[in-house]
């Protein structure tokens, strides 16, 4: 597949500042994040016509993630290609050849090479990833640091409850590998869940959290950015704790059976004993009280469902 064909578009600024690239469909499952992209980059264009004092500085770009399995509108091929960020992981593909490799690993062979390319085009001050999912459940949106202070920042900028410590419970994300170290550039990842796979409003609150992240990280002024995209957050997130940490992740091994109970959904209170699932070893409690997040409803995924708790003012 042609690597022009993972660019869903891209639009500089004529002043200096941030790259921010932008990822949707890292699961071929979660159509939300193209779409969304895909209309901003429209928007970008033609915004200079009806606004003469517009002002972009650096540049965005949005990518394609998974682009075979977008195709087939499934998660993943063989394997989720959101676990195999490692750093031995890529620089076993980079040396692999492209022909040799299974599906998510030329995705991951592309994705990385394409990126650093960039990179080492623009030259930019600084980098941001910005990874754009949604979610089985309904119920809920909410975003994902990194453990840097930045990264927290524009979490928290985005209007939608920030989960600390999700990368405790999983490995190999996008956020588990984009930093300095690998860039050789100052580099903050965040990822944003705006909603269910195919909730029409998912798309529109993805378009709200780029544009958040642009004035976040200033590649727009506060002032070129219309109330309506915070709102739309601000509204679909009231009544939902702010920050909250990550108190376990059930892991789903080959063979497991898991089934979820039905009809939870993100951020949906649950009682230390309650039945959240069941695996051919037996039923699956839960262990503390606290909120489900991301209960899992479709056949592939590693991670079964995640207990999370609101966070006291000093663990912000």
């Amino acid at each position: 597949m042609s690597i022009n064909r993972r660019i869903i578009g891209e639009y500089t600024g004529n002043q200096q500042g941030p790259l921010l690239i932008c990822i949707g469909g890292i699961h071929g499952n979660e159509p939300a994040g193209v779409q969304a992209l895909d209309i901003l980059f429209k928007l970008l264009e033609i915004e200079p016509e009806s606004n003469p004092d517009f002002t972009f500085r650096g540049k965005i770009i949005g990518l394609r993630g998974n682009l075979k399995a977008i195709e087939q509108q499934i998660r993943f091929f063989e394997k989720d290609l959101n676990r195999q960020w490692t750093e031995e992981n890529i620089r076993r593909v980079k040396v692999t050849p492209h022909e040799k490799l299974p599906p998510e690993d030329q995705e991951l062979k592309e994705l990385i090479e394409l990126i650093e390319a960039e990179i080492s085009e623009c030259q930019p001050e600084k980098v941001v990833i910005l990874d754009l999912h949604t979610t089985t459940a309904f119920g809920g949106i909410f975003s994902i640091p990194t453990d840097d202070p930045e990264s927290l920042r524009i979490a928290i900028e985005l209007h939608a409850p920030v989960i600390k410590g999700m990368l405790e419970g999983i490995k190999g994300t996008t956020l588990h590998y984009f930093n300095r170290e690998t860039t050789g550039v100052e580099t903050v990842a965040v990822a944003f869940e705006s909603g269910q796979h195919d909730e029409t409003l998912s798309v529109n609150r993805a378009i709200a959290a780029i544009i958040n992240c642009m004035r976040t990280i200033g590649c727009v002024r506060a002032e070129d950015v219309e109330n309506r995209h915070d709102s739309l957050l601000i509204e679909y997130s009231k009544g939902l704790p702010k920050v909250l940490n990550l108190l376990h992740c059930h892991q789903i091994s080959a063979g497991d059976e898991f089934r979820m109970m039905p009809n939870y959904r993100n951020f949906q209170s649950v009682s230390k004993g309650e039945l959240l699932a069941q695996d051919r070893h037996g039923p699956i409690y839960a262990q503390e009280d606290g909120h489900i997040l991301m209960p899992l409803y479709q056949k592939k995924g590693d991670d079964g469902f995640f207990l999370i708790k609101a966070a006291t003012e000093e663990n912000f």
